[in-house]
């Protein structure tokens, strides 16, 4: 007996280019459901980390139910360790073919051969398939919804759910002004995380994120940016969609309605009061603000100096106007 497809919308983005808001407006839609990053890999202490819900993640009553969802699958779970990411169990081996961006269909067949190599990634690939799965399955059952937004972003973990037969999926592809990202990368705390500072790290009152400067942040990115391009020609045009940050911020219901119907939900069911919607997210700090004002953030016009915006124009300029963005 085959497996009904679960449903699936992957936020594919550089890190800080608003992924998180995207998530959370797609989540208030009542025939959605966004907890963050389905890979659930950098949640920090479970004793104080918080569900945007403001409740304990081990005392949500959510994540609580998901937990008996997978059990009642066979999988022992604890979204404190989800164990979904592909980087599971990973030998040095793995972990050295694993880590390059996912390029070209040549690039990757050979990946894919010496990956094939290992023993131990034939056997975990069908495990964390399954896993993944019935993580995204048991979302899904506990919010009442047949479709569930993942934003976790990286490429790599889009390109082996998408060799997933048990999933159906849809991409949207999240593009922010790079300026800005590098700006998040420049000094995290204070431009991605929460507002609150006793809510930065998820509650532990620490952004757990390092800045990394302006170079770091252009670097990535692009090639982030560009690793999304190289997947997304692999499968076809009407399964994908490229979404501005900025038309999110300045023309939200028609960005919005569009999305909506790309994805197949009624757009007339949209909220923009998203925070008024009852989430249980897990990711960026954002998520944990009181504030639901969608507005365009370019404070990268004031707090970069003319000598980053000169090494952003250097290491991206070229992409950057690739990608729509002019000045």
């Amino acid at each position: 007996m085959n497996q009904k497809k679960q449903k699936l919308i992957y936020l594919a983005a550089a890190s800080h280019s608003g992924s998180t808001m995207t998530a959370m407006l797609l989540g208030a839609h009542p025939d959605l459901c966004s907890v963050g990053e389905l890979k659930a890999v950098h949640l920090g202490n479970k004793e104080s980390y918080l569900c945007s819900c403001k409740s304990l993640v081990s005392q949500c009553s959510f994540w609580q139910g998901v937990t008996d969802k997978m059990q009642s699958k066979g999988q022992n779970f604890c979204i404190s360790e989800a164990k979904t990411d592909i980087r599971m169990g990973a030998t040095p081996y793995i972990f050295k073919l694993l880590k390059p961006l996912v390029r070209n269909k040549f690039m990757e067949f050979v990946r894919d051969s010496l990956l094939n190599l290992s023993p131990v990634w034939r056997k975990n690939l069908p495990t964390l398939q399954q896993r993944n799965f019935d993580y995204a399955q048991s979302i899904a059952e506990q919010a009442g919804v047949e479709t569930v937004v993942d934003s976790s972003k990286i490429g790599i973990r889009l390109k082996y759910l998408l060799k997933n037969k048990n999933f159906d999926i849809k991409v949207i592809w999240v593009v922010r002004d790079g300026r800005g990202v590098s700006l998040a990368y420049k000094n995290p705390s204070e431009y991605a995380d929460a507002k609150d500072p006793k809510f930065r790290g998820g509650g532990a009152g620490k952004t757990q994120e390092h800045g990394r400067g302006v170079r770091q942040g252009a670097h990535e990115w692009v090639r982030c940016n560009q690793e999304t391009e190289a997947i997304l020609a692999t499968i076809p045009k009407n399964n994908w969609i490229k979404v501005h940050y900025e038309d999110i911020c300045n023309n939200t219901e028609a960005t919005l309605n569009n999305i909506f119907n790309f994805t197949g939900v009624d757009p007339n069911k949209k909220r923009l009061d998203f925070k008024s919607v009852e989430h249980h997210v897990i990711g960026n700090g954002m998520r944990l603000d009181d504030s639901e004002e969608i507005k365009l953030d370019e404070r990268w016009k004031e707090q970069l100096s003319d000598e980053e915006l000169a090494i952003f124009e250097q290491v991206a300029g070229e992409y950057h106007r690739k990608l729509g963005y002019a000045e």
